[in-house]
This record gives C-alpha cells, structure tokens and sequence, in this order.
C-alpha cells in the first residue's frame, strides 16, 4: 500500500519550488487556471520511484514501473487545456501509468476511467488515487485500443501513448463534439499530438488540430501476460 500520502504542511522550500514549477508551466504557454490549479494540488513525488521523487518537479517524462514512463508535465498540461474537461465530463484516460495524468483529471472532470495494459500499475495507481481521496476514479487492466464500450460514450478521451493512425473505436466512443487528445505517428519517431473533435453530425469528419510534436511510448494492443 502507499504510505507516504502528501502532507499539507509543506517545508519552504518545496512549496518555492513548487511555485516555480508552476511558474515554469505559465511561460510554457499553460494558462487555464483550472488545468494549473489541478496540477499544483496533486503532489508528482506520491507517483514516482523513490528514487526518483526528488525530480518530481522537474519538467521532464521519467521512466516509472514495466518499462514505462510518466509524461513532461507541460506536455500532459497542454493536453488538458485543450480537452478543457469540464465538472460534468466522463472522461476515457488511456494509459494509466502511474496514474499521475488520472488523478489531474479527476480535479477537472466529474469522472475518470483509465485503463492500462499492465495490472501491475493499475494496482499501484488504485493505492495513489486511495491515497488521495480520489472517489470519482475508476481503474481496470484493459486493452486501451479496445476503448470502454460499458462505459461510454465519453465527453473526453485522453490517450498518454502513440498510435499509428487515430483509432477508430476510440472516435466511435466520443460523444458528438467531444474531444480526444492523441499522439499518431511511428514508435521511436517524432509524432504529432492531435486534438480530435468528433462532428456534431456523424455524416461529417473530424475536425483536427495539431497541437505540438512528441515522442511518447507507443500504444500497444491487449493486455500484459506477466505484469
């Protein structure tokens, strides 16, 4: 289980830098204040290796359990400000991770459901969100290229990870004018990060906006034998 849940009483010079860290986020071009507000509050270090907790707060993707990583914050900031989830959105993460990126959305969105491939990091992230108090998260293994078919349709649909080309399931489960944010392109490679708005009409095509270039872990189909 987790046990070092954060505590309120911060020393000085954590929340200066955390000040600073948020600062560094602001010059980014990050500017909705909900997107950084959830950010400040949902402690980074609680979703690290031990090793790794002191660069919590270094604006940088750090690999984390089954040879995963945990996104560039400014990166995973530019996501949610252009999903602008909303108090009433269900929102799909596809993902997990660490479950860092679940628990930012769950101070925006009324609820979360986020799947991973790997149990064994939906079981440590189902300790965090407990941890934090997080009651409108829902955690399960599954095949994120599958989508959450009981579940949806979805107002969001953040994808943390690389496909080739945009999943049509994954379309299929929005909501007419909802918005998915994904990365396409090749593993290992440069790929675009995309803001997908399905049409209010199904007749019609998405409408695509190219938000920045990145490099994420691809998003592998199934789900992992051993982990």
């Amino acid at each position: 289980m987790i046990t070092d849940a954060p505590s309120h009483d911060e020393p000085p010079d954590d929340h200066a830098r955390l000040g600073a860290f948020i600062l560094g986020l602001r010059a980014r071009g990050i500017h909705d204040q909900r997107v950084l507000g959830a950010i400040e509050t949902v402690p980074r270090a609680l979703f690290l290796p031990a090793s790794l907790k002191s660069q919590a707060l270094e604006d940088r993707a750090l690999p984390i359990e089954c040879g995963q990583s945990i996104a560039t914050p400014s990166v995973l900031a530019i996501m949610l400000q252009s999903a602008a989830l909303g108090p009433d959105h269900r929102v799909l993460d596809i993902g997990t991770g660490t479950g860092y990126a679940a628990a930012v959305m769950a101070k925006l969105a009324g609820q979360v459901y986020t799947v991973d491939r790997y149990k064994t990091l939906i079981d440590l992230a189902r300790d965090r969100f407990s941890a934090l108090r997080l009651y409108n998260v829902i955690a399960e293994c599954r095949d994120g290229l599958e989508g959450w078919d009981e579940q949806a349709p979805f107002d969001r649909i953040i994808v943390s990870a690389a496909a080739p080309d945009i999943p049509a399931v994954l379309l299929r489960s929005l909501r007419p004018g909802g918005i998915m944010v994904i990365a396409t392109g090749p593993a290992g490679s440069q790929q675009a990060l995309l803001k997908i708005t399905a049409p209010r009409d199904r007749g019609l095509k998405p409408l695509i906006d190219h938000l920045a270039d990145v490099r994420f872990v691809p998003l592998m189909p199934g789900r992992a034998g051993n982990l």
